[in-house]
């Protein structure tokens, strides 16, 4: 009883619509959409399919959240979209919902910002406070840790998977996983070090930024294979950010690592 709905608005008999939220001129909201409390949907927004949006996000106009996939495997099944709470989706932003054959369910955290124009692949998961500039590009199947920053005009391959805390620089092709808090630049995208700025603002101790320098120069340039040195710095580490980098490495993937040169 407390949304605001503009009389030009269309919301669909079967949608769910929370507390305070606000639905601007000439929005669309689909039958199987389900608004948390205090959503807001600025002008011309549209939400459709089985979507599922948080508590406090806003949706600016243009955008396109919960259509179908992108994708010529499709035929039609019942997908989700779910998208958590406090984001903040710009103008002509796309997410799709997933496919059966890719679980079913793309996956947006909290308190992320997808910028103008970027997109959100099916069955996707993006982690928590996730920013994708203007114009970038989450491929299917991809996953994004928490933290991570994809820069404007840049794309992810299908697969690819970024680890906790990594920024992608502007106008990068990323094909391959990168590590976490890794730091890629260059069309082609490269490792090129860490992301020792990100690491810094998020108020990461003096001894564990240290402790990731060490073990990722003993990446860069220890003896045997790159997976053997991860290996071995796993045993070796008791840095639980190190920790979590060559837990990364080691976990399954369908893609080869963008490794440190």
């Amino acid at each position: 009883m407390t949304a605001q709905i503009h009389p030009s608005a269309i919301v669909e008999p079967g949608a769910t619509i929370g507390p305070g939220c606000k639905i601007g001129p000439f929005c669309m909201v689909g039958a199987e959409v389900t608004l948390g409390a205090g959503v807001e949907l600025k002008s011309h927004a549209v939400v459709t399919g089985w979507t599922e949006i948080g508590d406090e996000t806003v949706v600016f106009p243009f955008a396109c959240v919960g259509e179908v996939p992108q994708d010529l495997k499709f035929k039609g099944e019942r997908t989700r979209l779910i998208v958590g709470k406090r984001c903040r989706i710009r103008e002509g932003a796309t997410l799709n919902t997933g496919t059966e054959g890719g679980g079913g369910i793309t996956r947006v955290g909290d308190d992320c910002l997808l910028m103008t124009g970027s997109h959100v692949g099916h069955d996707a998961t993006l982690g928590n406070r996730v920013i994708l500039a203007n114009q970038a590009a989450i491929a299917g199947h991809c996953h994004l840790g928490d933290d991570v920053i994809i820069g404007g005009l840049s794309g992810v391959h299908q697969w690819v998977r970024i680890g906790h805390g990594a920024i992608i620089g502007a106008v990068t092709m990323v094909t391959n996983d990168v590590l976490p808090h890794g730091l890629v630049q260059g069309p082609r995208g490269e490792l090129d070090g860490l992301n020792l700025v990100g690491l810094k603002r998020r108020g990461v101790e003096r001894s564990e930024i240290t402790a990731l320098r060490a073990g990722y120069q003993m990446l860069a340039q220890g003896e045997g294979t790159f997976l053997d040195r991860a290996r071995k710095l796993a045993e070796e580490t008791d840095s639980k950010h190190v920790r979590e980098m060559t837990d990364f490495i080691l976990s399954a993937t369908d893609r080869s690592f963008l490794t440190p040169k």
